[in-house]
């Protein structure tokens, strides 16, 4: 199925690499106009820039600055005047194993939460607004399976963090869907990701992939469709629900 996203206003958080990456390529083949958010390296970014020159603006952001997440969120205001998606992508999975001393492992914990639920909470807590004004809005937070199988030991922040993005959903679901906004989790098992090559760096690939039901691994271009068809309102009536999408390794 083809999706068309003209005139369609999107922000987008972590896109440099990744889920972010693939989907916000995806979203400018289809005619979506996006702000690209970036942290570090803006490689991804700054291509998909000169690729698309009127449809792409770019912002680099420290998440786990909420001073920065509020100004990213004001510069694409700014720039869009409408919008119509915000996709919360980005994220962080330190190891933070028990064994670390208390300070560390709570510095650890911080950053954890600030980047991946604090700072996309406060972007949904801006957008709200703007979407009540307009009468209509998508949102749509990329979790992870670990939000309902847990992770391992080096990860507790990280499925605690995946979690609470899932909960804050269905919350903005129930109580903002009179007033056209509609919210949706994703939670993608292991992907092929720079983020996760750190877990196949220390557990191997062979342990990965035999926890899925498939053959290969999830990519990040298999995520990137449903996304899109989100941002379509293809899927608006299943305001509220997660979508899984973890190669059967975690089957509810």
């Amino acid at each position: 199925m083809e999706i068309k996203l003209n005139n369609t206003n999107v922000i987008l958080t972590g896109a440099n690499s990744g889920i972010g990456f693939a989907t916000a390529e995806l979203l400018l083949e289809s005619g979506a106009k996006c702000i690209l958010h970036y942290n570090n390296n803006s490689s991804g970014v700054d291509k998909l820039k000169k690729q698309y020159p009127k449809q792409v603006k770019i912002f680099q952001a420290d998440f786990n600055n909420l001073n920065q997440t509020i100004d990213f969120f004001n510069f694409s205001v700014q720039e869009l005047e409408k919008i119509d998606v915000l996709i919360n992508n980005a994220g962080t999975s330190i190891m933070n194993d028990i064994s670390l001393d208390d300070k560390t492992w709570i510095d650890n914990w911080e950053k954890i939460m600030n980047i991946n639920l604090l700072s996309s909470s406060l972007l949904i807590k801006k957008s709200l607004p703007h979407f009540i004004a307009n009468q209509s809005g998508r949102i749509i937070n990329i979790a992870s399976r670990a939000a309902f199988r847990g992770d391992t030991k080096d990860y507790l922040a990280y499925a605690a963090s995946k979690a609470g993005m899932v909960a804050i959903i269905r919350s903005v679901a129930r109580n903002f869907g009179k007033e056209g906004i509609k919210a949706f989790s994703i939670a993608p098992g292991f992907t092929r990701t720079a983020m996760a090559q750190k877990s196949i760096d220390k557990y191997g690939e062979d342990f990965v992939v035999k926890d899925i039901a498939l053959t290969e691994l999830t990519e990040p271009k298999d995520i990137a469709p449903i996304i899109a068809l989100i941002c379509s309102g293809g899927f608006d009536h299943g305001t509220g629900s997660n979508i899984d999408i973890n190669a059967g390794s975690y089957v509810r």
